[in-house]
């Protein structure tokens, strides 16, 4: 099953784009489910149909071949959360806290994106569909949205009781003498549960047949928030397949649009799509410089806002893309390798744009710890690094390589 995420700034488009992909693949035979996680819950106006009121969030049909999401948070964390807060509530209420503030304390942060993790899963792994697009919500909630299972699976490693049987023969003595409760063996399990469901997203979401499209539109702030987006999301291993450029002018040369009423018909059409038209040529050649490799997708903007599915179908057909550019194939996924060198190991991950300056590196026992502005990841080392000390780092032509030598006091020479 392919899987298809867009995400971009605020306000260019990525809904409208991921409806038109998901009715054009509808079109075409492949049976497309699209689902968004933006909470603002857009998806249903784009495609012009009622989604909330679709019982326990299951998917609506919105024209043969085509079904569409809206999450349900409650419906997919209600009883399994229940049983942890309600142990929550009780090591609160051991230490006097107000009924009133506990409850508040131990509502889940996250429940949506969470949710929506979780209902990403059950649709790729039981669902009837070949294509599921993914509208996400703006690039910062998406990039702790996609970073959130693995992040997760790691805390909820170290959190969970390594000897469970342990705890539960000791638990009346350790209860008594900490003063408080211990968690029930349905707490742990609940929690062993999440862990995981979230290694399963993960693998979903670095799969070979996972990818995030790049929404924009041709202006410099944009185009700097997608720059630092793709460095972002490669950290995280994510691959950026394609990048789409929305709500491009005709050229001012064309026959204008007819004025309408009001304060627009009296500027001169003309002369103020000349100036748009210069700004966006200027805004394309950053665009391609700056994701040199990538597909780029370009999108006129259309002469009515495109609302239902003739009208996407309509905007998808208006796409013009990179020669040979197929936005449904599958894609090579790059992540993290290790190779064997005369010296001993070098580690590489794919960083584009990413600059010596802004990059952070820490080795803690065996894990590794890389930081990209405010960005962090933890990457586990392979059993072989883990015997090895750094030796240093680069980064070059968009990739993190990080040297390792055998650690003397672990392999001693001769």
């Amino acid at each position: 099953m392919r899987v298809i995420l867009f995400t971009g700034k605020g306000g260019v488009g990525k809904t409208t784009t991921a409806a038109a992909t998901a009715v054009r693949a509808a079109r075409e035979g492949v049976k497309t489910l699209v689902m968004s996680t933006d909470a603002a819950h857009s998806l249903g106006d784009t495609l012009g149909v009622a989604l909330g009121g679709s019982s326990a969030g299951s998917p609506v049909e919105v024209e043969p071949g085509l079904s569409a999401l809206q999450v349900s948070p409650p419906h997919l964390l209600g009883e399994s959360w229940r049983v942890v807060q309600d142990y929550l509530l009780s090591l609160l209420d051991t230490l006097g806290i107000d009924p009133v503030v506990a409850e508040e304390l131990t509502r889940l942060p996250g429940a949506e994106e969470v949710a929506a993790l979780l209902e990403l899963r059950a649709q790729v792994e039981s669902g009837p569909w070949d294509l599921v697009v993914v509208d996400c919500a703006p690039t910062a909630e998406t990039l702790r949205l996609l970073a959130l299972p693995e992040a997760l699976a790691w805390h909820l490693d170290r959190l969970l009781p390594a000897q469970r049987g342990l705890i539960r023969t000791l638990r009346p003595a350790a209860a008594a003498a900490a003063g408080m409760p211990l968690p029930a063996p349905e707490v742990v399990e609940a929690v062993t549960g999440w862990q995981r469901q979230m290694r399963r997203v993960q693998r979903i979401l670095t799969g070979d047949e996972t990818s995030v499209r790049l929404v924009l539109t041709p202006e410099r702030v944009v185009i700097a928030e997608s720059r630092r987006t793709w460095t972002s999301l490669s950290l995280y291993g994510f691959v950026v397949d394609a990048v789409v450029v929305n709500r491009l002018f005709p050229d001012a040369t064309a026959q204008p649009p007819t004025a309408g009423a009001g304060p627009l018909a009296a500027t001169e059409p003309d002369a103020w799509r000349a100036s748009w038209n210069a700004a966006q040529r200027t805004g394309l050649v950053e665009v391609r410089e700056s994701f040199a490799g990538l597909p780029v997708v370009l999108t006129p903007y259309l002469a009515a806002e495109p609302i239902g599915a003739d009208a996407l179908a309509t905007l998808a057909q208006a796409q013009a893309g990179d020669e040979g550019t197929d936005l449904l194939a599958p894609v090579a996924h790059r992540g993290m390798r290790v190779e064997r060198t005369p010296e001993g190991f070098t580690l590489t991950l794919p960083l584009p744009l990413a600059h010596a300056k802004d990059l952070g590196l820490q080795r803690r026992d065996e894990e590794l710890l890389v930081a990209v502005g405010e960005h962090r990841r933890v990457l586990t080392l392979p059993a072989a690094l883990q015997r090895c000390v750094v030796d240093g780092a680069s980064v070059r032509d968009g990739m993190l390589r990080v040297r390792f030598v055998p650690d003397e006091e672990v392999w001693p020479r001769g």
